[in-house]
């Protein structure tokens, strides 16, 4: 158990037998009537974010979240199969929990995989990869100065949006929070 005051971004607590993570709080105190805490939560499941308010001081329960890091294997049917690099133990975890993340996720890659009571809740991978561009149009002479985009498609399969001047075999860096095109790597 915690109290309202002991809240903080990410903390994962159990409300009605559902588990939510905090993701904005703010404790509001106004001129009349007691102190308050306005929070926003996102249900670790199904994603749904509510916004609940709390009176100050109430007791919330918490519940225990166990991120370990682990090592992506391969996807066996819908599932994607991940080793423990402490006890070599694998873990398969559906395509619903992985999410948009599928489209950044190389063999060998390591991420953070948050699990509560044996259930795989979400992972969270590095926010920034570095991926191959196996196809894109080629840019035409003269594109370099419009600073317009172009689809890729990258090794994982997924397709993001480059600049005119990026050809097919570079590798670039993409922000795995939402696809961006960060920059070329010169290798």
């Amino acid at each position: 158990m915690a109290s309202t005051n002991d809240l903080k971004n990410g903390l994962a607590l159990n409300i009605d037998g559902q588990l939510w993570t905090v993701v904005e709080f703010q404790h509001v105190k106004p001129g009349k009537g007691g102190a308050f805490v306005r929070t926003t939560l996102k249900n670790v499941l199904s994603g749904k974010v509510v916004d609940r308010t709390f009176n100050a001081g109430t007791k919330v329960e918490t519940a225990t979240v166990d991120k370990r890091t682990m090592t992506y294997l391969y996807k066996e049917g819908e599932d994607f199969v991940f080793m423990d690099g402490d006890t070599y133990e694998q873990m398969h975890i559906p395509a619903a929990v992985v999410g948009e993340g599928a489209n950044y996720l190389l063999d060998n890659a390591e991420v953070a995989v948050a699990v509560h009571e044996g259930l795989p809740l979400y992972i969270e991978l590095p926010t920034s990869v570095e991926l191959l561009i196996t196809y894109t149009e080629p840019g035409l002479q003269g594109d370099r100065a419009t600073g317009g985009t172009k689809p890729a498609t990258v090794e994982t399969g997924a397709e993001v949006q480059v600049p005119l001047f990026v050809t097919t075999g570079e590798k670039i860096k993409i922000d795995t929070r939402d696809g961006r095109y960060l920059g070329r790597i010169n290798g």
